[in-house]
């Protein structure tokens, strides 16, 4: 067995959606020949609300190595728990690397500054790193080109940053291609330097199977027979406003198809601890849909409790991006909900693809920017067609070949085997030299 430490700064009970990326790696790479540490921060730092129920989750076996960070309390100087525990894990791990033969250490971002930590290590012992884009870290935000704003001051330093944390990397992976694509651009050695692999998050049907030996009931809404509830589950995408704006005024053009629906979105809000932090709420009322056919809660909820209230609705809506970038996991943890999807994505998404194959659902598709118009189109008689097939949708008709690819293990597989290619390469180079 290989040993590999994969920096998780948040790991469960933290409740944040990126612990599930190395949740699920560290499950099923020890089928693959590796053997996973985990280096965390100690819950007791965490900010956010506390899921003790993902710890079921966990392999039994797993190790986890749980570092100290710097307080929030009294005085809130930084949140973000890659920068307050960045240093005890940098130690932690230089540790384990001198007391252990490690093959290869592993950082999915974000935290992004905890990037870094592969060039720090370097610095102490001859490490192998790779690192993982669940989400882009050079990012343009609204308000960025405002000079010595938060925005401003957050892309530069992610400018300045990022080439520091890359530079050694061998390996540079992420959800989809266009999340580490600008990373490759930017940082032109890494193409001879480095392998690369788009790995989309997995859905595990071992979490479901969990879940129904669990108590969990759903809490946000109640059935309604008489109602077509879907539900969106996650964080709204910051270019997926402008194709929700259509799709609210498509709503309003045809209130009367949308009589009987409610579209609530859950945990959608501008932060994940925040229940004011509404996102949906103001677009919905520019239309006057707010709490009759779209309702928003936009505090995040733990994760299986997502999973109950997309058992507990008649469908699952997805949205995606002006951008191609969305991948079909999403729906894939829909499919292991059992509903059926109704989604409004860019035409270039591997998941209009997937869905279609599949028979998993219908789909709205647009072409970025330059087609919105398509939704307003198209939307309400897409619906209708939805709502046939919600009438005749059996789970077992569902094509779930075509998910194969999106499972947890097989996306684990792409990882080991990038893992095995680089440690290979690392020992004949060793025996060329020697």
């Amino acid at each position: 067995m290989h040993k590999i430490i994969i920096v998780s700064p948040h790991f469960p009970p933290s409740n944040l959606a990126a612990v599930h990326r190395s949740r699920l790696f560290a499950h099923h790479l020890p089928a693959l020949g590796w053997d996973p540490i985990i280096v965390t921060v100690h819950e007791d730092y965490y900010e956010e609300e506390l899921d003790w129920n993902l710890v079921q989750l966990l392999p039994k076996a797993l190790r986890i190595e749980k570092v100290k960070a710097l307080k929030t309390k009294p005085i809130r100087i930084v949140g973000d728990v890659g920068i307050r525990g960045f240093f005890p894990m940098a130690r932690r791990i230089v540790r384990l690397c001198r007391n252990e033969k490690i093959d290869f250490l592993y950082i999915p971002i974000p935290s992004f500054y905890a990037s870094l930590l592969g060039r720090v290590v370097n610095l102490f012992v001859k490490v192998q790193y790779g690192v993982d884009y669940i989400d882009p870290w050079v990012h343009v935000f609204k308000g960025s080109d405002r000079i010595f704003s938060r925005h401003w001051w957050s892309t530069k330093l992610s400018s300045w940053l990022e080439p520091i944390a890359v530079k050694n990397a061998m390996l540079i992976t992420g959800v989809a291609q266009g999340y580490y694509q600008a990373v490759v651009d930017r940082n032109p050695h890494l193409k001879t330097q480095c392998l690369f692999a788009a790995m989309p998050y997995g859905g595990e049907e071992n979490d479901h199977r969990i879940l129904r030996g669990m108590a969990i009931q759903p809490y946000l809404f109640q059935q309604k027979r008489d109602k077509i509830q879907l539900v969106y589950a996650g964080a709204l995408l910051p270019k997926a406003f402008e194709p929700l704006d259509r799709i609210c005024q498509a709503i309003a053009q045809n209130l009367e198809l949308f009589s009987s629906t409610e579209l609530i979105f859950i945990g959608s809000g501008t932060s994940p601890n925040d229940p004011k932090g509404y996102n949906v709420k103001a677009i919905a009322q520019k239309y006057g849909l707010w709490e009759k056919i779209v309702f928003e809660y936009p505090k995040r909820i733990p994760y299986l409790d997502v999973l109950v209230h997309l058992q507990a609705a008649a469908g699952v809506f997805i949205l995606g991006s002006t951008e191609p970038h969305y991948t079909p996991s999403k729906v894939y943890q829909s499919i292991l909900s059992e509903k059926p999807i109704f989604a409004v994505l860019h035409q270039e998404s591997t998941a209009v693809q997937v869905i279609q194959k599949s028979k998993a659902g219908i789909v709205v598709a647009f072409d970025g920017r330059d087609d919105l118009e398509a939704i307003s189109r198209c939307f309400a008689d897409r619906f209708a067609l939805y709502v046939q097939v919600l009438k005749d949708f059996t789970p077992t008709d569902v094509d779930q070949s075509e998910f194969a690819a999106y499972s947890a293990f097989q996306v684990t597989k792409l990882l080991a085997d990038k893992l095995d290619q680089i440690v290979s390469f690392h020992h004949l180079n060793l025996g060329q030299v020697q």
